[in-house]
């Protein structure tokens, strides 16, 4: 119990707790929407184009987060452009723009050098390096995207489900996308301290596909994400400090243990109703 008190009194576990919890809301929110449209594989390939961002940060001696945001956020919207524009399928923009990511950051890592140990945080996590920027970064685009979800709750729903009769409707669609896309490329670029570039699609998926188990409506799936998201950080943080094991995939690791225990929860919850 004395150890337990001792982590908690150091500052960077507030850091570590204040940020993780605050993406994880993040995280599982959008995750949610992405999901179901169909398009969470767009939070990996803007994991690899953040490697691009990281890698041209170091590379200028710049804090990386600076560089790695506006990047993303311009490949979320070049994501966007190729699905619009080009008429590809989801999947096809998101692989055309996480290879040209990949690309980048080799090329550029290979120009500053190589790999050094600022880079490989970034690839795996390390949510206990977590700075007070990253934590007020975190709460405001936390806030924001929840005052974006409370305005917009009805026409998110809408083009959530069925796009097509959302447009018909008169719902300004390509806002409510470019500002989903653009909140997501931000979120993972925040998400690689905490789980790592690796694993940033994880977090975005696995809250979400263990809230659809049991939830019963979309704003349910919105509130069991985030709740399972959160608990997952909080056990991951503690269980990395005390098995001294990466904390990102503590954290990942614990999201899919919390998958299998609701899905067996479900399943043996449906068999005791057929009785």
């Amino acid at each position: 119990m004395s150890e337990i008190f001792e982590f908690l009194s150091y500052s960077f576990t507030h850091r570590a707790l204040l940020a993780g919890s605050f993406i994880a809301i993040t995280c599982s929110i959008l995750g949610v929407q992405l999901v179901l449209r169909r398009m969470s594989l767009i939070g990996d390939g803007l994991a690899h184009v953040t490697f691009s961002g990281i890698a041209l940060g170091l590379l200028f001696g710049l804090y990386p987060l600076y560089i790695a945001i506006p990047v993303v956020i311009l490949s979320s919207i070049g994501i966007l452009k190729l699905i619009e524009k080009v008429k590809l399928y989801g999947d096809s923009a998101i692989g055309i723009v996480s290879s040209l990511g990949v690309a980048g950051g080799v090329i550029l890592t290979s120009i500053a050098g190589g790999f050094n140990v600022d880079l490989l945080s970034f690839l795996f996590g390390n949510i206990l390096a977590v700075s007070i920027v990253d934590v007020f970064i975190s709460i405001a685009l936390t806030i924001l995207i929840l005052i974006f979800i409370s305005l917009y709750y009805n026409e998110i729903f809408s083009v959530t489900f069925d796009e097509e009769f959302a447009k018909t409707s008169g719902i300004n669609t390509k806002k409510i996308n470019t500002t989903l896309v653009v909140m997501t490329a931000v979120t993972v670029v925040l998400a690689m301290k905490i789980v790592g570039i690796m694993l940033t699609s994880a977090f975005l998926i696995l809250p979400a596909v263990s809230a659809f188990q049991i939830a019963k409506s979309f704003k349910n799936s919105l509130l069991l994400s985030s709740l399972i998201s959160v608990i997952s950080v909080i056990l991951g943080i503690f269980t990395s400090f005390f098995l001294n094991l990466p904390s990102g995939a503590c954290i990942i690791l614990l999201n899919f243990i919390l998958f299998c225990l609701i899905f067996v929860f479900r399943h043996y919850s449906n068999l005791l109703s057929g009785m």
